[in-house]
């Protein structure tokens, strides 16, 4: 099945009720993975787009992980300081910079949104390459699950997830994650 085929699939499933609602996951966290190969990245972004701004039988709620990045530097008033830091500071500094206050929890908080409703609210996380290394999904996903335990949330993930691992653009070295499904 090509991507378009499967993205195809994906719209009908993440539609319906037992998608919604995680049946049949053995009351585990109803956490999907949509993993594709990088080389589709802007076919797949023109998919959220599109089903972003369709009427369906559920609502969608997008995050792209590099917006919710950048309001993060926003809150924190450093935004408009990065490219100036960076050439006072060096990337290193930037780096640890980012670390302390962009770290998985603070990512999961800009996300959390009341209230949810159960049963219609998928919560869908792209942009997941767009802030490597600064945010790993394996983290994201730990600290959101206590935040997002009543609805289902579908991270399109550049790479491969075997269920066990994720391995970020098929090159990087894999991170340990066993809480998610493969969807499709």
């Amino acid at each position: 099945m090509d991507i378009k085929e499967r993205l195809d699939l994906l719209k009908k499933t993440i539609q319906e009720e037992d998608f919604l609602l995680g049946k049949g996951l053995s009351n585990e966290v109803n956490i999907r993975m949509f993993c594709y190969d990088p080389k589709e990245e802007m076919i797949v972004r023109h998919f959220i787009e599109r089903i972003t701004n369709e009427k369906l039988e559920c609502n969608i709620k997008y995050y792209d992980l590099y917006e919710v990045f950048l309001k993060i530097c926003e809150d924190n008033r450093i935004l408009d300081r990065i490219p100036a830091l960076e050439e006072k500071r060096g990337k290193d500094f930037l780096a640890k910079q980012f670390e302390k206050m962009c770290d998985a929890k603070t990512f999961a908080s800009k996300m959390q949104y009341d209230p949810h409703v159960r049963g219609k609210d998928v919560v869908v996380l792209g942009g997941v390459g767009k802030v490597f290394p600064f945010m790993r999904v394996h983290s994201l996903l730990e600290a959101m699950q206590p935040l997002f335990t009543d609805v289902p949330i579908l991270v399109f993930y550049p790479g491969t997830f075997d269920g066990h691992y994720v391995k970020l653009f098929n090159l990087l070295k894999a991170n340990e994650y066993y809480r998610a499904f493969n969807s499709l």
